[in-house]
């Protein structure tokens, strides 16, 4: 099975001096990025969603072998709350046909005001091509339900295992792939602070046994700050050695 670690999202200025050069032009932070890790996590598109050029740009510019994951439109998943989800369900299929043999996994990151609504998420869940394949990131504590884990299973759709602080931690698989978020361990506040190598290790166990029962792993880190996201990624995958 295939385990990836990377980060959410690659451009950011205070990554200088940690993942990046002094002075390298933000138009060259991809392929160095690239250059370290061998997935990441698009979170840009879930404020402006990307015309299908520039996935087709993505697709021609990174190297064989890489894969990106894309966050899903604010416009489809907070505004809309999946209502309707005709229209952007054709944007997102243009894109994601352009990104081709780049494509990881479409997250679908649900707001945490949003409590469990079956139907709803299974009409948007039908409305999805099958060869798009969907990470459900629910965040109100309503969706911890087994019906709910069931329905995705039926469209083999991934649970997102969310780490960061209020979100559940439940360790579920409903497909035949694991999607995790690191959204920082700090207790009060997400996408801050560092997980410890302790930490780390007790994640590392839980992915090996995922990749054991026969699951591929994509697992990304969006605690940004002071590059913590970029340090944690380098350890974990050092720890699982990919």
């Amino acid at each position: 099975m295939t385990i990836r670690i990377g980060t959410s999202g690659w451009s950011y200025d205070h990554w200088d001096g940690v993942l990046y050069p002094l002075g390298l032009a933000s138009g060259a932070r991809l392929s160095t990025y690239a250059s370290s890790f061998d997935t990441v996590e698009l979170n840009a598109s879930f404020y402006r969603w990307p015309p299908p050029g520039r996935f087709r740009n993505w697709q021609e510019r990174l190297p064989e072998g890489f894969t990106m994951s894309v966050k899903a439109p604010r416009g489809l998943t907070h505004a809309k709350k999946l209502y309707s989800p005709e229209t952007w369900v054709q944007r997102i299929s243009e894109g994601w046909h352009e990104l081709g043999d780049k494509r990881a996994v479409m997250l679908v990151q649900l707001p945490p005001t949003m409590p469990r609504e079956d139907a709803r998420l299974r009409y948007f869940l039908d409305c999805m091509p099958d060869w798009i394949r969907i990470a459900m990131e629910l965040r109100h504590p309503t969706w911890e339900a087994e019906e709910v884990f069931r329905l995705l299973e039926e469209h083999g759709a991934a649970y997102c295992v969310m780490s960061g602080a209020d979100l559940p931690c439940i360790l579920r698989a409903t497909t035949d792939f694991v999607y995790v978020r690191f959204h920082g361990p700090h207790h009060d506040h997400l996408y801050r602070g560092y997980y410890s190598d302790q930490d780390l290790q007790w994640w590392a166990d839980r992915i090996r046994e995922w990749d054991l029962s026969g699951h591929d792993v994509l697992a990304y880190f969006n605690n940004d700050e002071k590059g913590n996201a970029v340090r944690n990624a380098r350890t974990l995958r050092r720890l699982l050695s990919v």
